[in-house]
């Protein structure tokens, strides 16, 4: 260690100091270090789940690093060695791909928890993705400027469920295997082109010999290279945009309210980064999953009841559990709805709902100004139902995807499971949206009503002229500003459809149009306390205070 007396520097400092002017004159470091720095955080829990999406990524790239020096990415056949564990894959025939990640998992120091930790790092990835752009959704971060954001960070989604679909791919085992052929079929059932891109990206007839390299390819280069690149674009237009917060005094379009990055920010966000990890440890070393010798290696024959994928594409398997068996026959050609429509064309509906939503709602409000203080989900109603009814269907998808071990666990009919999970599906956006828009108007209307009154004290008291009421007691000001400091969103006017002269107004329909949607958006409403309506409750409040404050005692000269 070395002691220094005041005015004097160490080694160590004084290398520091060059090393930070060597880089602020070769590349300006020191502007953008100052820059960084001085950028503001608001601390809210909510802004964590970001932060679990990219902690987990890192986990992934650590645990993938190992991973990849021991697996061989074959689908060349090989023997099982007699002299390598577990017992019941001792000379057993498989690809080299299977054989390695066995082998892997039973011979090679600390495979197995990497293998474990990798794949509990996926799915946390993909479900802190998921989160983070509902809670974008619920509150509005995708409005202006942050619509481009919201497509990075949709396509960054896209891009998981792409990586745990090739990485969940490999091994080769019989789970992973009918996966596969579930993905072939998906493929075909595409009219015209869908044979030709089966043979592309299988090359040749099912399974073919190449799709393990192929997807080992795109696993560890080509997603994880475009992850990295969108991520870096997705915190640049964090930076540049400005963080967003949540509605609460002093917060406001025009300001930030939070902490520094530096350094009260980096050291919150490095240490909840050893949490992560910790708890993806934690998890590695006690959960199992994904035990590939109990499946063994990929064979078409066996397959049966407990075959799901991922949770991210389980909602995928029980739209094809649960679409009757439907076939169209065109010119010669059979196309397949059964597999088409929950495959192909409801994901791709879904999917381009979701990425197209912020403009949606621009068009709805033709609202070009910045917004920075968040929504509260209440006070946009048919946004927050659309949500809900989102996450509704994913669900009842999900459970689909199960309905075989409901079956079995529970000694209920297959069929009936089926046909309740295909009327609940049809049946919940209906009720879900009308449900939740209803809620959500109510919860308004109470906020109204707190703003004007205050909390109830159950307090009642008798007038001077016998009348009773109940005393409220105020709001404070952070209270009050929740309750009141939203916008005020009403259906949009367009102008007439003729002119004074009586000719037609070019794009009418447009705006027509536009309308529409702004009244299924805003239609329904509950309106937000004035200033006037506040200023005249509180008036009545401090009348109602000194009517009610109990008069004062005789004064005791003793």
């Amino acid at each position: 260690m070395t002691t220094t007396s005041q005015g004097r520097t160490t080694p160590l400092s004084r290398g520091a100091a060059g090393t930070a002017d060597y880089l602020d004159t070769r590349v300006g470091a020191g502007k953008v270090v100052k820059e960084f720095a001085r950028k503001v955080f608001p601390d809210h829990w909510s802004f964590m789940l970001g932060e679990i999406a990219l902690y987990s990524f890192v986990a992934l790239l650590i645990s993938g690093t190992f991973l990849t020096m021991f697996f061989v990415p074959s689908m060349g056949h090989t023997t099982y060695p007699e002299d390598a564990l577990p017992v019941t894959m001792q000379g057993m025939g498989m690809s080299e791909a299977f054989a390695s990640t066995v082998y892997m998992s039973h011979e090679v120091r600390g495979g197995l928890l990497m293998r474990q930790i990798h794949h509990w790092a996926a799915l946390l990835f993909v479900a802190a993705i998921v989160t983070h752009m509902f809670r974008v959704f619920f509150t509005g971060a995708f409005r202006r400027p942050r619509e481009l954001n919201w497509l990075v960070g949709f396509t960054l989604l896209i891009l998981g469920l792409a990586a745990g679909f090739t990485g969940y791919s490999l091994p080769d085992d019989v789970l992973s295997g009918n996966g596969l052929r579930i993905a072939d079929g998906v493929l075909r059932s595409i009219p015209i082109i869908g044979s030709y891109a089966s043979y592309a990206l299988f090359g040749g007839e099912f399974p073919g010999t190449d799709i393990i390299p192929r997807l080992f390819t795109a696993h560890i280069l080509l997603v994880p290279g475009l992850i990295l690149a969108l991520v870096a674009v997705h915190l640049m237009l964090v930076v540049v945009h400005k963080h967003s917060h949540y509605p609460a005094p002093g917060q406001t379009d025009r300001n930030v309210v939070g902490y520094p990055l530096f350094p009260v920010y980096t050291a919150k966000a490095g240490g909840f980064f050893f949490v992560v990890f910790g708890v993806l440890a934690i998890m590695g070393a006690t959960m199992t999953i994904n035990p590939v010798w109990n499946y063994g290696p990929y064979d078409p024959s066996p397959v049966g009841a407990g075959a799901q994928p991922d949770w991210y594409i389980l909602f995928l398997e029980g739209a094809l559990r649960l679409m009757p068996g439907l076939e169209l026959v065109i010119g010669g050609y059979t196309v397949p709805l059964n597999v088409l429509i929950p495959g192909v064309v409801v994901p791709g509906i879904l999917f381009t709902l979701l990425a197209l939503y912020p403009f949606i709602e621009a068009a709805a409000t033709r609202d070009t100004g910045e917004h920075h203080v968040l929504d509260r989900p209440r006070n946009v109603p048919v946004r927050t139902a659309i949500g809900v009814v989102i996450i509704g269907e994913f669900v009842i998808l999900t459970i689909a995807g199960v309905n075989d071990l409901i079956a079995t666990h529970f000694q209920l009919s297959l069929n009936d499971i089926t046909w309740v999970l295909r009327i609940t599906f049809l049946v919940f956006p209906i009720i879900g949206f009308t449900v939740t828009k209803r809620i959500c108007l109510a919860l308004q209307r109470r906020d109204r009503e707190l703003a004007l009154h205050g909390h109830e004290t159950g307090r009642i008291v008798q007038m001077d002229d016998g009348r009773f009421m109940e005393v409220h007691r105020p709001l404070s000001e952070d209270e009050r500003w929740v309750l009141v400091a939203h916008e005020n969103r009403r259906p949009l006017e367009i102008e007439p459809a003729t002119d004074s002269r009586g000719v037609r107004r070019p794009g009418y329909r447009l705006d027509r149009l536009r309308q529409r949607l702004s009244r299924f958006f805003y239609e329904d409403r509950v309106e937000p306390v004035t200033p006037a309506e506040l200023t005249a409750a509180q008036h009545h409040g401090h009348e109602e205070i000194e009517r009610t404050a109990p008069a004062p005692g005789p004064v005791d000269d003793h």
